[in-house]
């Protein structure tokens, strides 16, 4: 798995389905056929993701709506998408740098 940045934005993986219960959001990794469930705060950050947005841009929306403190905030944050990425449900992607010829 890459290293999380800000920049890194999450790409939802084409083997799972995920279904929003109201409180919860429970997803199934297809190829392993196990369910994971994520709180309203793991909801949150995972429509984010599914918006598009990177991992900066799903920090500071969690900062904005909910009262954390930013490195805690990060560390949760960074924690989940590892945790996500580790069963298969996401995987993260850096942007290209740049280099001069």
């Amino acid at each position: 798995m890459e290293a999380i940045t800000q920049k890194s934005t999450v790409a939802l993986s084409r083997d799972q389905v995920s279904a929003d219960l109201g409180a919860e959001l429970v997803i199934l990794n297809l190829n392993a056929g196990i369910y994971y469930g994520l709180d309203p705060i793991g909801t949150r950050i995972w429509t984010l993701a599914k918006e598009g947005k990177n991992v900066g841009e799903i920090e500071q929306t969690i900062l904005s709506e909910y009262d954390v403190e930013p490195d805690r905030c990060r560390q949760d944050l960074y924690q989940l998408l590892e945790k996500l990425a580790d069963a298969g449900l996401i995987s993260i992607q850096n942007p290209l740098h740049a280099t001069a010829a």
